[in-house]
């Protein structure tokens, strides 16, 4: 019997041990959804506190209760360690690291190529590696696989070697890692047929593509679509303002159309890890390709200045109640990058927040997923959400608009509001409201 052969048995059989090397948003569902599976499951992380809440049953993720991890870890099914010498014992392996941009913004492929050689020194025949995490094209071929074949192996035969992106959507309530298709290319036909085998047992829809780097393209074109629409839309709210247009309304009334137009929405800036990062990565590759990615430079350009748009909308209107920024009290209500999470990560506040700073304004915030907001030279916690905070501001500004705030509320004790969400869309109160 063939090593593929023997590999696909164990999976039918749910006999094949798993293990997910990064226990973040992506990875710790995915490895929840193996372990419920069937699957013996391991997750390595670095970080102490995540592999310490694991090992008790308790899940550091909004979207994932604890009370599904508790039975996993009980029957054994699901661990985790912060170290790499299981390795040995697995038969596959998702990498789900981050690969975030440098300040120079081209792609840090260390956490990736960290994961890639700790692999490639427990590597044994018979092993299924595949990599999740984001990147531009070519990467799996370039960075990866040689790392599995250093001992000699040959893809396909001894090991197999596939990237899968992954389509987490956090507080997403309809889609997760079952319900979401889920795109795989293998280096070989073979190394698609085994991760397909195992994807299959946990996603209700697989996806195969021709390779690897076909695979890793879908990602970037799902999400430059997303950053482009985005970046396009912004610019048309900067149109409207200064036409003196209600872009909401515009917007509402466009998306009535049932065919030829899908409605994107304006907003302080992108965040998160993936829509205003992995188009860079494709930006990138194809600089070193002599090509130059007009609309992903635009885009970009064009949401990175968001904030500063913004920022110059809560001048404005703290002008128009004669107060300068210069000792106002601006309070942010969130932080996150979007609503309902606790992800702060390329979150537009932080740059909304050091602007605001830097031109003398008295900046808080208040986030009820977010307790501590440290990066660069920020250091603050979040103010206590209350009728005599909202009405001690000079302006309440809207960054993230967390399904827990109370828009009626918020306006009825507010002086200003500036709306960067449309959350007080159709609601009056005391408030004057200035929208995006």
């Amino acid at each position: 019997m063939s090593g593929k052969d023997r590999l696909l048995e164990k999976i039918d059989r749910r006999e094949a041990r798993v293990g997910v090397i990064g226990l973040g948003y992506v990875g710790l569902p995915l490895a929840v959804e193996f372990a419920r599976a069937g699957f013996s499951v391991l997750g390595i992380d670095t970080d102490a506190s995540k592999v310490a809440a694991l090992a008790v049953g308790e899940s550091y993720i909004p979207d994932l209760h604890a009370d599904g991890l508790h039975g996993l870890v009980a029957e054994g099914k699901l661990a985790a360690s912060q170290v790499y010498d299981a390795i040995a014992e697995l038969d596959a392996i998702s990498i789900c690291v981050p690969t975030p941009l440098r300040k120079t913004r081209d792609p840090d492929m260390s956490y990736v190529v960290s994961a890639a050689e700790q692999i490639g020194e427990h590597l044994r025949p018979g092993m299924l590696i595949v990599l999740e995490s984001t990147t531009y094209p070519g990467t799996t071929t370039e960075v990866v696989l040689p790392r599995m074949l250093s001992n000699g192996f040959t893809a396909g035969e001894d090991v197999f070697v596939a990237f899968s992106p992954e389509r987490i959507d956090p507080a997403n309530p309809t889609y997760g890692v079952c319900n979401t298709p889920k795109v795989i290319g293998g280096v070989t036909p073979a190394c698609t047929e085994v991760a397909v085998a195992l994807y299959a047992t946990v996603v209700q829809q697989v996806v195969p593509v021709s390779s690897t780097q076909s695979a890793e393209m879908v990602k970037l074109l799902e999400n430059t679509f997303r950053a482009v629409n985005i970046g396009l839309i912004n610019e048309i709210t900067i149109m409207c303002d200064k036409l003196g247009v209600d872009v909401w309304e515009v917007i509402a009334a466009a998306k009535t159309k049932p065919f030829g137009y899908m409605p994107f929405y304006p907003g302080p800036g992108l965040g998160g890890h993936c829509i205003p990062i992995d188009p860079l990565y494709l930006s990138w590759k194809l600089k070193s390709l002599n090509f130059n990615a007009r609309f992903i430079e635009l885009a970009d350009e064009i949401n990175t200045n968001m904030p500063r748009y913004v920022v110059g909308k809560v001048t404005e209107a703290l002008n128009e109640d004669s107060k300068p920024v210069r000792g106002s009290k601006v309070l942010i209500l969130g932080v996150a990058y979007k609503a309902d999470v606790d992800d702060v990560r390329e979150s537009p506040a932080i740059d909304i927040i050091q602007l605001l700073q830097q031109q003398g304004a008295a900046v808080s915030y208040h986030d009820p997923h977010v307790a501590d907001l440290r990066f660069d030279d920020i250091e603050m916690c979040s103010a206590e959400y209350a009728v005599a905070t909202l009405a001690a501001a000079d302006c309440v500004l809207i960054v993230t608009d967390h399904s827990a705030y109370d828009w009626n509320e918020i306006l009825e004790n507010a002086q200003l509001v500036v709306d960067t969400r449309n959350a007080t869309a159709a609601l009056q109160g005391r408030a004057r409201v200035v929208k995006l």
